[in-house]
């Protein structure tokens, strides 16, 4: 099978799955203000890093766009672990990705991945909060303005209506959303399909199955900057390619938040032992939940559902459908800008004119 034919099928067969996980996205950004968030981890202790866990889950915020949304979180008074916490869980996985599973790894992973995300981050959060106990900051609280004292404050900002808000949504599910992750996105497909293509099955058989595996997929996820919707269609060429179950489970935990942007800023915002605390917490969290997925799959004797090495696929026309409008909004993040420098030095040239 030629290495084009395997890009198509794999754009193919995630395209309707990835536009869901999308609007999805823009939906949720839409319900959720950044506000809320960081009201909800304002309370120190072990609830507020559960809360981050579950409240950074389902956000649609990828390894760079989670950054400048922790550290306000951290600002508006958050816990070092409750940071941590929400850091940990939201790359990793997401509405987005977790669609994108289902589609291409198939049910159990669509479970395990989220599961698996939310432990590692309490983790990280607890172990974060024990090794690290330095005063916590002070919450910056807004001072009220001169004028609030008087009748001539500014009214607040109107409420926008329901159709506001759900092209809000589509807006940002579908620009936004795509041009922070779209290069992310190529480059997990075009690997994938490298892995596919080129890697023969017993490739990653001499590693085993067991830690060793496991080790050796945090090495090469621990300096990528990739995303969680990003990571799995690599995760499911090494599956393809021999990799165990766990170990392609421990690879799409520590890719997204293990990079180098986030061990840097955790560094330089939390502390040297609280990095230290996060990686620890990160991957060793991560080596036992695929421990433990490669124990269930040889318990239940359960099979891969790789949809993208699977003969004969679903090649609907509307699948094709969803694969070219995929296709044509990754393009335009990048053919937007060359048309509007070029549109702009028209009209430059035509005004100097």
């Amino acid at each position: 099978m030629s290495l084009l034919s395997v890009f198509w099928e794999m754009v193919v067969e995630s395209a309707p799955w990835l536009l869901l996980g999308f609007l999805l996205a823009g939906i949720i950004k839409q319900l959720i203000p950044s506000s809320w968030v960081q009201k909800q981890l304002a309370t120190p202790g072990l609830l507020s890093i559960v809360k981050g866990a579950i409240i950074g889950a389902p956000l649609p915020l990828c390894s760079c766009g989670v950054i400048p949304t922790a550290l306000a979180v951290r600002k508006a008074g958050a816990s070092k672990g409750a940071t941590s916490s929400f850091l940990v869980a939201t790359p990793e996985t997401g509405v987005d990705s977790i669609s994108f599973s289902y589609a291409v790894l198939g049910p159990v992973f669509a479970i395990a991945r989220p599961v698996a995300a939310l432990l590692s981050a309490v983790v990280a959060g607890i172990l974060v909060n024990g090794f690290d106990r330095e005063t916590e900051p002070v919450p910056e609280v807004a001072t009220k303005s001169a004028c609030c004292s008087g009748k001539t404050c500014a009214a607040p900002p109107p409420q926008e209506s329901l159709s506001q808000r759900l092209l809000g949504a589509i807006r940002y599910g579908f620009d936004n959303m795509i041009a922070d992750t779209a290069k992310w996105l190529v480059i997990g497909l075009v690997g994938a399909s490298l892995v596919t293509a080129v890697v023969p099955q017993s490739f990653f058989l001499e590693w085993g199955n067991g830690v060793a595996a496991m080790l050796v997929m945090v090495l090469v996820g621990l300096p990528m900057y990739i995303c969680a919707t990003a990571s799995t269609p690599l995760a499911a060429s090494l599956l393809f390619a021999g990799v165990s179950p766990g170990a392609a489970l421990v690879f799409m935990l520590t890719g997204p938040a293990t990079n180098i942007a986030t061990m840097g800023v955790i560094r330089a915002q939390l502390g040297n032992r609280s990095l230290a605390a996060y990686l620890v917490g990160v991957i060793g969290s991560a080596i036992a939940c695929g421990l433990a997925l490669n124990g269930l799959f040889n318990y239940y004797g359960w099979d891969l559902q790789l949809a993208m090495v699977q003969q004969g696929m679903d090649m609907a026309l509307w699948r094709q459908l969803a694969a070219v409008i995929l296709l044509l909004l990754i393009a335009r993040v990048w053919l937007r800008p060359l048309w509007r420098s070029r549109f702009q030095g028209g009209r430059a040239v035509t005004g100097d004119a």
